[in-house]
């Protein structure tokens, strides 16, 4: 039988409000656009976000998750030397002038993609990765489904205009919160103006495509995007008080249109709204005993932080909590589900997250048993 906790914490939040795009128009001139709060994922206001449109190169939002992954989990690293293909060197659109067999590092390319958008240097890293663009594509859709998003289809790694490559503004939007999960990859995004091969003949000047790292306040990232489909796209990122915002923005008219609406869209986010970090990883829900622990009492913790995004004019409201455990028995390492934390408003229940221990949860040998067993006689508890 699952044991349950009645542990219930009274809180005091605010209700999340969402603003639906015929109450208020952020982005006018867009085809498509949504802001969400990066924390909770929840959305602050959406126009047509499901929308299937061309992305041109919001597309490496995507392509540089897949890179940074490879990074993460030690498949490939910053400083290994990727040498360039003649398929890599002969894109055209946004480049970094790329020359067959150049050989440039992992580094240099990342950064060519995620400040000067270049195609080549795109192209190069999902060669490396994955031996052929092609197959590295096939890794971006699989991501896609992983995700659980529905809008979205990639042809190339690039953005360049395809009949069958397309997304939605809700589906970048979420990519680009995967990605950013990743916290190296901002270091990369809010870089304005460097330079590739500094201090050679062949020295490059990178300015970043996306002018709000420079002129907004807390953006650090992301990736713009142009072709002539697609028309002047965005999706951007910025850190204000510590609450993080995403805003897509696609088939803009112009390059000012899309930054005035996408600065509106983030604009209103932060003077509106708030995020309340109700419980963290590092928060002890409570100690419980272990079948043949070593421990006598072990601490529990949530796998995930547990934030609220709070409208500043809403009414307050009551928030609880129960817990929920599995039968447990040691060994248990950290990181295992031992369990759930329900998250309530009103008795409605709002999300579900799972409990891990907050430390590894050795077992006892026989020797440590039976100790522990005439202890519990010696002490009455038998």
């Amino acid at each position: 039988m699952k044991k349950v906790l009645s542990i219930i914490l009274s809180i005091c939040m605010i209700l999340p409000f969402n603003i639906k795009a015929e109450e208020i128009d952020l982005a006018p001139n867009a085809g498509s656009a949504i802001l969400i709060e990066f924390e909770t994922g929840e959305i602050i206001f959406e126009k047509n976000a499901h929308e299937k449109l061309h992305p041109a190169s919001m597309t490496k939002i995507m392509s540089m998750l897949i890179i940074i992954e490879h990074i993460d989990k030690g498949l490939i690293s910053w400083d290994d030397v990727v040498t360039a293909s003649e398929n890599a060197s002969s894109m055209g659109g946004s480049q970094i002038l790329l020359e067959t067999n150049e050989k440039m590092t992992v580094r240099d390319l990342f950064k060519g993609i995620a400040v000067a958008s270049g195609n080549d240097a795109v192209v190069a890293m999902a060669e490396y990765v994955a031996g052929t663009e092609e197959a590295f594509v096939n890794m971006m859709n699989e991501k896609v489904k992983e995700l659980g998003l529905k809008d979205t289809n990639f042809k190339n790694v690039h953005g360049l205009d395809d009949a069958n490559h397309y997304s939605s503004a809700y589906d970048m939007a979420f990519m680009a919160r995967e990605l950013i999960k990743h916290k190296s990859v901002l270091e990369y995004t809010s870089i304005y103006e460097d330079y590739l091969r500094k201090g050679t003949d062949k020295e490059f000047w990178l300015v970043n495509t996306n002018k709000l790292v420079r002129f907004y306040d807390g953006a650090d990232g992301l990736k713009t995007g142009y072709t002539s489909e697609a028309g002047y796209c965005l999706t951007a990122t910025a850190n204000k008080n510590d609450m993080r915002l995403i805003a897509v923005a696609m088939n803009e008219p112009d390059s000012k249109t899309r930054n005035a609406e996408v600065t509106s869209m983030l604009d209103y986010g932060f003077a509106q709204y708030s995020t309340e970090k109700v419980l963290s990883t590092d928060s002890i829900l409570d100690k419980i005993t272990i079948d043949k622990a070593k421990n006598e009492y072990v601490e529990i913790v949530p796998t995930e932080n547990i934030t609220f995004l709070n409208k500043k004019t809403a009414s307050p409201k009551n928030a609880s909590y129960e817990i929920k455990l599995n039968e447990l028995k040691a060994p248990i390492k950290k990181g295992d589900i031992v369990g759930k934390l329900i998250l309530k408003l009103d008795d409605n229940i709002e999300k579900e997250v799972s409990i891990t221990v907050k430390e590894d949860v050795e077992k006892c040998n026989i020797f440590e048993l039976f100790v522990r067993y005439l202890c519990d006689i010696l002490g009455g508890d038998i």
